[in-house]
């Protein structure tokens, strides 16, 4: 049995400062076996990561989309922000990549779904994410819970970990699986251990998010002085 967290950002994520190599020395440290790594929108750290631990890392993206975030696990060619769910979910078909729709009923963030929106897209995904470590109120990953049930989907937890505290939050462990079509397969049987961060954590995203900012304005004055 493997125990795997399906939602992990790095420092390629605009809201991360946690490098590659970092979150492969805590899933290690922890007995993550398999992580997904899911930057927004560039699967650049995990083919890093991947790199690194070609057998732990499986290579993911969170993409938004126009009308909310996907959640894409065994992605081989980068998606761009901003394409149609349609879209996305058809280039991601067309890899092979497995599709789940990132928290989607966490109206406190960006990339939450209006209901008739995601019922369009229900047919096209293989599974919902059901649980999701950084939601401010439990009352969203219940939603998505009892949305699951109600239209027989299977679900996805995951930590959507920015931080090493983070990691772990929220694992399946489940039989082993080499690609897309087994995972879905081991899904049903799959057992899942969960808990929430904590709203505190969305601080550490902020953080992440300014000092970025401030790193490039710094970076830009320099490369003026030099020139």
């Amino acid at each position: 049995m493997l125990r795997l967290d399906l939602h992990c950002h790095t420092s390629y994520s605009k809201d991360c400062l946690l490098s590659p190599s970092r979150l492969l020395q805590a899933c290690q440290r922890k007995g993550i076996d398999r992580v997904v790594i899911t930057d927004h929108n560039t699967i650049a750290g995990a083919l890093q990561a991947q790199e690194l631990d070609p057998t732990r890392v499986i290579v993911g993206e969170e993409i938004m989309t126009t009308q909310g975030e996907l959640l894409a696990f065994y992605v081989h060619e980068e998606l761009p922000a901003g394409l149609s769910p349609q879209d996305a979910i058809h280039r991601l078909r067309a890899q092979d990549a497995f599709v789940s729709v990132s928290h989607p009923f966490d109206r406190w963030r960006g990339g939450s779904w209006n209901t008739s929106d995601l019922l369009q897209i229900l047919p096209l995904v293989d599974a919902i994410e059901t649980f999701n470590s950084r939601c401010v109120s439990p009352s969203y990953n219940q939603e998505a819970q009892d949305f699951a049930r109600q239209h027989n989907l299977l679900g996805t937890v995951g930590s959507d970990a920015h931080t090493t505290f983070e990691i772990g939050k929220a694992t399946l462990l489940l039989a082993e699986f080499r690609d897309a079509v087994s995972l879905k397969a081991a899904l049903p049987q799959a057992e899942s251990k969960v808990a929430l961060s904590g709203p505190w954590v969305h601080l550490s995203s902020r953080y992440a998010v300014l000092y970025k900012i401030l790193i490039r304005k710094r970076n830009l004055h320099h490369l003026n002085l030099d020139q």
